[in-house]
């Protein structure tokens, strides 16, 4: 039986990664789903992939109120309805101790991760229909610290903040809200991650985050996709506020 029959679902970051291979998983799954992000082409083959049927796509940068406002209606406007949001665009920022850090870059990184997340719940939400889910993409740097990575870290503990008060204020309405929190996962976002952490090869470097987590590998795409459609059904009907941690252990 499907877990999402007749459920829309908004994806920031959509075009890409955990937001594509979600996507797939929530069409799988009986939803629709509305695709954002800033990659056009990227977004336009999605759609074409999942199919016209199942998915729409709209540009919007998620630090560009406006924009995300566009975004939301453009869905509403195709689909009816909106019952699953889930805030997943994100960037990575520098790899630099904080004396050295650029001060626009940790603007620009708090921006997208906690501002657009923000600025996603501050739309969605009154599109919403009563008993949906919202889910924040954080990471396991919103549980744990790791130097040289600040403003990613940072950011990622805001969002957890962030839905905390988002959660109390819609739970009246059963709307759920939740934080996500990957540990490395095989992504071209990641790759990138720890490449510049560790200055080796895609290959070296993966062994080496490897040896950081207790179940000795990556978590796929696929897998975070899963843990995000437990989040966005009714399985969860009853978790709230909660953070959600795929990590391999890391963060225990």
């Amino acid at each position: 039986m499907a877990q999402l029959p007749g459920k829309v679902a908004l994806i920031t970051g959509g075009e890409s990664g955990i937001g594509l291979a979600s996507a797939r998983l929530f069409v799988r799954e009986g939803a629709r789903v509305v695709l954002v992000g800033i990659e056009e082409s990227l977004l336009k083959a999605a759609v074409e992939e999942l199919g016209p049927d199942h998915a729409v796509s709209a540009v919007a940068d998620v630090t560009d109120s406006a924009a995300v406002a566009a975004a939301v209606a453009t869905g509403v406007d195709r689909f009816g309805r909106l019952d699953v949001v889930f805030s997943n665009a994100g960037i990575s920022g520098e790899v630099a101790k904080i004396v050295d850090y650029p001060e626009d870059v940790f603007a620009r990184v708090l921006a997208v991760h906690v501002g657009g997340a923000f600025h996603v719940l501050k739309h969605t939400l009154p599109r919403m229909n009563d008993g949906g889910s919202v889910i924040i993409t954080s990471s396991v740097v919103g549980l744990v610290g790791f130097g040289d990575l600040s403003a990613y870290v940072a950011a990622k503990h805001g969002q957890v903040g962030l839905m905390r008060s988002a959660a109390k204020e819609v739970a009246e309405r059963r709307i759920r809200v939740n934080t996500l929190h990957p540990g490395p996962t095989s992504t071209p976002f990641q790759d990138d991650i720890e490449m510049r952490a560790t200055g080796k090869s895609q290959a070296d470097a993966a062994l080496d985050f490897d040896g950081l987590i207790p179940l000795g590998r990556h978590t796929t795409p696929e897998e975070i996709a899963a843990a995000a459609l437990y989040l966005a059904s009714d399985a969860s009907a009853m978790v709230s506020s909660s953070t959600f941690a795929i990590d391999g252990g890391m963060s225990g």
